[in-house]
């Protein structure tokens, strides 16, 4: 069983590390803020710096919010980079630019290192109850090194191809639950204005072809107006930014991409960077003048 180093015990980083500490890996924790005191007492072992995790760890895995802290985590002062030796795999699980993970690729590898990206989706739930999809892109080898490991922290693990693919493939699910969102939101809000039980009518529609994960988890949010942030607007905002950016260089127009992440800019407006965002509904009501819950 190989040692595991993990970095970034945030909101989704602290429980996919309790799996792997529950599975029996040895595991050297490091993040910006203290180790969680539950890590340390189910055999964690807190690491000073991301060097020594890379230097104690067969493999490294990074659980990051956006694309400058994992170049921070790999690159910077004391950082991974430094850390490792020939033989060695990377794992960035957090959600960032394709172009950059290419590039952090090359240069961990250059050191002798393999390097796989391998973003998730599933949010806080699916990390709590290690049942998260797993979208990886990077050599064959180390995807079958780690897939006994990604194994422990998710139930759905796909390798999509080569480096960057994963996170790719990272940002069309973003675009869907996105747009998911937005359909969701626009069916609810126009049967509440047209006087119709909103959470009746999600019920119905729970039976049909418009079934779908968002309207059974998102809907009943919008109907009960449960906004406390299960995944946040901002962070749905970073990624697609990131849809948006790698669609300009590709030459692709996103139009209803862009429609999202303008009501979730509308959102943000209203001080709802923090909302989870099922609340892009907000955004549309506002518009509309009604709340789906009051018909």
């Amino acid at each position: 069983m190989i040692d595991i180093g993990f970095i970034g015990l945030g909101t989704m980083g602290r429980p996919m590390a309790g799996h792997l500490l529950a599975a029996g890996h040895r595991v050297f924790l490091h993040d910006v803020a203290p180790v969680a005191p539950e890590l340390i007492a189910a055999g964690g072992v807190a690491c000073k710096s991301a060097k020594e995790v890379a230097e104690e760890a067969d493999a490294v895995i990074i659980m990051v919010p956006d694309t400058p802290h994992v170049e921070a985590v790999l690159f910077g002062k004391d950082g991974v980079a430094s850390g490792l030796s020939k033989g060695k795999i990377v794992v960035d699980m957090s959600s960032i630019s394709p172009l950059a993970t290419k590039e952090f690729a090359r240069k961990i590898e250059a050191l002798g290192a393999d390097y796989l990206d391998a973003p998730v989706s599933g949010g806080e739930v699916g990390a709590k109850a290690a049942s998260l999809t797993i979208m990886v892109g990077g050599p064959e080898r180390a995807f079958g090194t780690m897939k006994p490991v990604f194994d422990k922290m998710g139930k759905n693990v796909t390798h999509v191809g080569g480096n960057g693919d994963g996170q790719t493939t990272k940002v069309a699910n973003q675009i869907i639950v996105a747009l998911t969102i937005e359909a969701v939101s626009e069916a609810l809000l126009f049967a509440s204005k047209a006087g119709a039980n909103p959470a009746l009518v999600r019920k119905a529609l729970m039976g049909g072809f418009a079934s779908s994960r968002i309207l059974e988890v998102h809907g009943e949010r919008m109907v009960k107006r449960n906004f406390d942030p299960g995944f946040r607007i901002e962070l749905h905002q970073k990624d697609l930014n990131l849809a948006l950016e790698g669609a300009r260089s590709l030459g692709l127009s996103l139009p209803s991409t862009a429609v999202a992440q303008q009501l979730f800019s509308s959102c943000t407006a209203h001080g709802g960077k923090g909302w989870d965002h099922s609340a892009m509904v907000r955004a549309l009501e506002l518009m509309a003048g009604h709340e789906i819950a009051a018909g």
